[in-house]
Parts: C-alpha cells; sequence; structure tokens
C-alpha cells in the first residue's frame, strides 16, 4: 500500500471535521471568543489541571497518616480507572456539546433548565475551590522552597500573602489572551512530564538506602483517629480523587479550540491516562525513597515531600526539585484560573450570576473574558481566607474542590443514559460501550461524593471537621434561593439568531 493510499483510509476512518463555529451557532451562541487552540493545547489545558506535581505533592503528607503507602499506591491505581470511565463518558457528552458552558449547559439541554443550574453552581464551586487549592498549595511548596534556600520561616500570613501574588500572576497571564495560555499549558506538559521522570531518576539512584517493596505496596498506616481500617482506606482516596479533577477545562476551551467536538473529548481521555501513569510512577518513586518516615510527616518545611527530598539528595538537590515542583504548580494554577473564568463567562452569559452583565464582558483586543478572570481569582482568594486561621483549612478547600465539581461530572453523564436515544452523540462517542461505561462513572461519583462529605479525623472538633458538606450546603442554598430571582432571565438558547440576543453579545465586546 502507498503513503497516499494509507492516508486516504486513515482519512476515512477519521470522524468527519465539523464547521465549529456553525456548530456553535446551532447550540445557540454566537461565537466572540477566538479558536487558537490547537488539539494538543486542548489536552495540555486538561492535563496541566490535573498535574500530578500539585495533587500528588500537596497531599502527599494527608496520603501518609491516611492509609499511607498501601492506600496511595493501590488508591491511585484504582481511582485512576475509575475516573478514566467517568472521562470517557464525559467525553462523549463533550464531543456533542463544545461550549463553555460544558457541564452545566449539557445538563440543561439533557435534563431541563433546573438541571443545568444546579450543575453550573456545582461546577464552578469545584472550579473556583480548585484555584484556591492549587494555588494555596504552590505557595506551601514556594514558603518550603525559601526556609531551605534562605532560612525563611513560613507563617500562615507569610504563606497568604504568598498565594495573593501567585493569584494576581496567574490573572495577569490569562488577561494575555488564550494564545498565551496555549503556549504555557504546551510547555507546562513537557515540564510536568520531565519533572517527573528527573524527581523519580534522582530519587531511585541518589539515595543509598531505599524502602522495600513490601513496604511501598502494604504498609498501612492510621494516624486518623478512626479504628476502622476501611473508613481510613476510604479517607485515604481523597489524595487521587482530589488530583483527578479538573479534566473538564478541555471542555471549558472547546469553544477556544479547533475541532473542538473531536479535540475536546480526546483531550479529557488523553489527559487523564497520562496523568494516571505519571502519577503513580511519582508516588512510588516518593515512597521507596523515605528515609524516616515520622521526621517526614514532622518536617519543618511543613511540606512531607520537601523532608524526603533533603534526607535523600541533602539541601542542594531538594532545593533543585522544590524548584521544579512549584513550577509545575504555577503552570497547574494557570490553567485553571482560564477554566473557571470560561465557566463563569459562560454562566454569565446565560445570566445565570449576579451581576452577569459584567462576567461576560469580553475584550476586543485579546477576545479574553478579562471581569470573569478577576472574579475567579477574588473568590479563590476569598475561599482561602480561613487558613490564616485554622491548620486544616487547606484539607478543606480540597474537599470543597472535590465536593463541588466530583458530582457536576456524573449529571451530565446521567441525564444523557436517561436520555437513551433522544440523545444525539458528536463525532467521538463509545458505540455500544456508552451505557456501561456512563453507569460505572455514575455509581462511582455517587459514592466519592458521599465518601468526601464524612469526617477525616477523629474526634471531629471545630479544626478537624470536614467542612466540604458545609460548603456544598451552602452553594445549594444560595442556588436556590437566587433560581426565584433569576429563574426568568436565566436560560441556554434554543438557537442563535435572534436580532436582540446579537445586539446585546456585541456590546459585551469591549
Amino acid at each position: 500500500m502507498s503513503r497516499t493510499e494509507w492516508a486516504a483510509r486513515q482519512d476515512r476512518k477519521a470522524p468527519p471535521q465539523q464547521d465549529e463555529e456553525q456548530r456553535l451557532r446551532e447550540l445557540g451562541y454566537q461565537p466572540v471568543l477566538a479558536r487558537r487552540m490547537g488539539g494538543f493545547g486542548n489536552f495540555a489545558i486538561s492535563f496541566s489541571v490535573i498535574s500530578v506535581l500539585s495533587g500528588c505533592m500537596t497531599l502527599y503528607g494527608f496520603g501518609m497518616g491516611s492509609g499511607g503507602p498501601a492506600v496511595m499506591l493501590w488508591g491511585w491505581v484504582g481511582v485512576g480507572l475509575f475516573v478514566l470511565c467517568v472521562g470517557l463518558a464525559l467525553a462523549e457528552v463533550t464531543s456533542a456539546y463544545p461550549t463553555s458552558g460544558a457541564l452545566y449547559y449539557m445538563a440543561d439541554r439533557l435534563g431541563g433548565r433546573r438541571w443545568g443550574w444546579y450543575t453550573g453552581w456545582l461546577n464552578l464551586l469545584g472550579l473556583l475551590g480548585a484555584i484556591a487549592g492549587i494555588d494555596y498549595g504552590a505557595a506551601l511548596f514556594t514558603g518550603a522552597f525559601l526556609n531551605l534556600r534562605f532560612g525563611f520561616v513560613p507563617t500562615p500570613g507569610s504563606t497568604f500573602l504568598i498565594f495573593l501574588c501567585i493569584l494576581l500572576l496567574h490573572a495577569a497571564l490569562n488577561l494575555f489572551g488564550v494564545r498565551l495560555v496555549s503556549v504555557l499549558n504546551s510547555v507546562s506538559v513537557w515540564w510536568h512530564l520531565g519533572g517527573v521522570a528527573v524527581i523519580v531518576g534522582a530519587l531511585a539512584f541518589v539515595p543509598d538506602n531505599h524502602r522495600s517493596a513490601s513496604f511501598v505496596f502494604t504498609e498501612f498506616v492510621n494516624d486518623t483517629g478512626w479504628a476502622n481500617p476501611f473508613y481510613v482506606a476510604a479517607v485515604g482516596l481523597l489524595l487521587a480523587q482530589y488530583t483527578f479533577s479538573g479534566y473538564d477545562a478541555s471542555a471549558h476551551l472547546s469553544e477556544e479550540t479547533s475541532n473542538a467536538s473531536v479535540s475536546a473529548a480526546k483531550g479529557i481521555v488523553r489527559a487523564i491516562w497520562v496523568s494516571w501513569i505519571a502519577g503513580f510512577a511519582l508516588l512510588a518513586g516518593l515512597t521507596f525513597a523515605i528515609q524516616d518516615y515520622a521526621a517526614v510527616q514532622d518536617s519543618a518545611t511543613g511540606v512531607p515531600p520537601a523532608q524526603i527530598f533533603i534526607d535523600a539528595l541533602g539541601s542542594g538537590g531538594a532545593t533543585a526539585l522544590l524548584l521544579v515542583v512549584i513550577v509545575a504548580q504555577l503552570f497547574c494554577g494557570n490553567a485553571e484560573v482560564a477554566a473557571a473564568s470560561r465557566m463563569v463567562f459562560a454562566f454569565s452569559r446565560d445570566n445565570a450570576l449576579p451581576g452577569s452583565a459584567l462576567w461576560r464582558k469580553v475584550s476586543g483586543r485579546t477576545q479574553t473574558p478579562v471581569p470573569a478572570v478577576w472574579l475567579a481569582v477574588a473568590v479563590a482568594g476569598v475561599l482561602a481566607l480561613p487558613s490564616l486561621y485554622s491548620a486544616t483549612a487547606y484539607g478543606a478547600v480540597t474537599a470543597i474542590n472535590v465536593i463541588g465539581i466530583t458530582p457536576a461530572y456524573a449529571i451530565p453523564i446521567y441525564l444523557r443514559l436517561r436520555a437513551g436515544n433522544r440523545f444525539e452523540p458528536g463525532p467521538w462517542n463509545l458505540g455500544r460501550w456508552s451505557k456501561p461505561i456512563g453507569w460505572i462513572a455514575v455509581v462511582w461519583v455517587a459514592l466519592v461524593t458521599l465518601l468526601f462529605c464524612l469526617p477525616q479525623k477523629s474526634p471531629v472538633t471545630i479544626d478537624s471537621m470536614n467542612y466540604a458538606v458545609i460548603a456544598l450546603a451552602v452553594v445549594l442554598v444560595l442556588a436556590s434561593v437566587w433560581w426565584y430571582v433569576a429563574r426568568r432571565s436565566y436560560g441556554t438558547p434554543a438557537a442563535y439568531g435572534n436580532a436582540r440576543e446579537q445586539a446585546e453579545i456585541a456590546e459585551d465586546i469591549v
């Protein structure tokens, strides 16, 4: 077979490319964002948001006491498998509805206005909580780096100040437009993969002593105060489940992606399985290199992986690896601000937020939703305020992320299953595997949503309480109250073309 014949055969196999701008109009929206992101860039933003060098590293200390090495390693394998099912099912629905609104738009189309409304508020809570969790984690690691390099002693106040500086940096980078965001995310992919390889390689070859395979894969550690090992192991899954979140970023950037009906769906799935492999290698590398388990848990740096680096490589090597991690976390936070701001923009475009007329405005120069970017980082800053008063606040912020965004993933999947043959698949779909994978995804999400509402420490006090369930309740109450205020104005359009709508959208480009 000639090369020309082979290429022609591949073209016939490939799903047909749609006119994505026309498809967006069919879904009800006038294109106003710049479609300057390719397929790799779309995959890169979800991969950057998942960021194994952010989630695995910032919650490694949590995992050490909540089940220890056995739960961290085997939990990663199991959670990753179920999350891949969620990603596959969500990718199928994304292919059919490639809009910035993503999850809530899918739910609205498949289940009605109220389904869309509550999905949107849950999704927004999760995305804003993710910005807070990621950037606060980067602040913690920055404090550890400064402690190691300059003797700086981090305090809650100084850590929060570093956190605010990181938020401002990410806001500024996002204001330059989606092309810069795409370039940074592409660099982020190679930085993450190279960073994991460097960290694992250094920890494998430099230290003289390593833990046994038996310790890494079977050692169970319980510092939670709970007696039931199954409960402790279940709580320990938070490390993996928190890390495996944010892959809806590919869907939120679909209005800025070429051939989004295929590229956004593929971006979700690829980001999950590549992260699955890289994260397992990272967790195994860290755990094999632990020299003194108790000392790592009680590290003066406040960041257990930093102590692993110090014990295994010395202060010079530890400083270098911490810098690798911090840069990866900065890439991650920047990608999350991009995704969250598009959600704010889309939700406001459908008049779901207070002050929607402001938050949906788009810069005529960069075609970026500037007010939405500022709102996303401002709310993230407010969500992290309790960290000034409580040492457990960071865990609460990460739980808020999980408890908000994880149910929002399952709702459009469930509604797609309920719709049956009424659902019209996009060019990327699961075919006969759609229903079994979809139901696995829905059941898994229901399980982890319940799980992460449970207390993680015993006894349950003001400091150790899991505030995620309170945050979830507050958001649902506020969403219900606001529904009765905004229900007349909120709604996704049936089809674009109304002259009044065109005029309003044109006015929002400033």
